[in-house]
């Protein structure tokens, strides 16, 4: 049989992370443009054989232009010389519902393994006649493991922005014919 391929839903999907701020409180911040191609071997989500997503740079979004600037700049992405953030799957572990995506993130010239928690929500037709799958993806990275590491401190002492990002997506897939 061949495979299967599958492409993002982008208007029901989306990539936010997490960070600490001051250690007291948690900022939010998204990936407006984002693709992902997902390969099987059959409609089976346990024989996924390919997984690409890069996530554009200059997309970030954390409702503070100011903040958005910072971010793009040389103290974190330099989205000026790395526009994207590349991650690529090598390997699915799981059954049912719940499973784990083992793969390489990419953050500027960086490359490191991250391992992803995976919750399959179900494959379902559309009103229109499309498939689609939908998933739930958890994961942490040490941003300064990628280079990531600017950082001040403030006159108590305490850090402005955590070492771990929380990654969270909500993704829908569509079914190539």
């Amino acid at each position: 049989m061949a495979s299967v391929k599958w492409t993002l839903d982008p208007t029901h999907s989306e990539i936010s992370f997490k960070a600490k701020h001051l250690m007291i409180t948690t900022v939010t911040g998204y990936f407006k443009k984002f693709s992902l191609e997902v390969e099987t071997e059959n409609e089976d989500f346990n024989t996924v054989s390919a997984v690409r997503l890069s996530a554009d740079v200059n997309s970030i979004d954390t409702n503070n232009e100011q903040r958005d600037n910072h971010l793009r700049s040389a103290d974190f992405f330099n989205a000026a010389e790395n526009s994207q953030i590349i991650f690529s799957g090598k390997k699915y572990e799981g059954s049912g519902d719940e499973g784990k995506l083992y793969g390489d993130l990419t953050i500027g010239k960086t490359t490191k393994p991250v391992a992803l928690d995976v919750e399959f929500g179900g494959i379902v037709v559309d009103p229109y006649g499309q498939t689609k799958a939908g998933f739930t993806v958890d994961g942490k990275i040490s941003r300064k493991e990628f280079g990531l590491t600017w950082n001040a401190v403030t006159e108590a002492g305490n850090v402005v922005v955590s070492d771990e990002i929380k990654i969270h997506a909500e993704i829908q897939l569509v079914k190539q014919a």
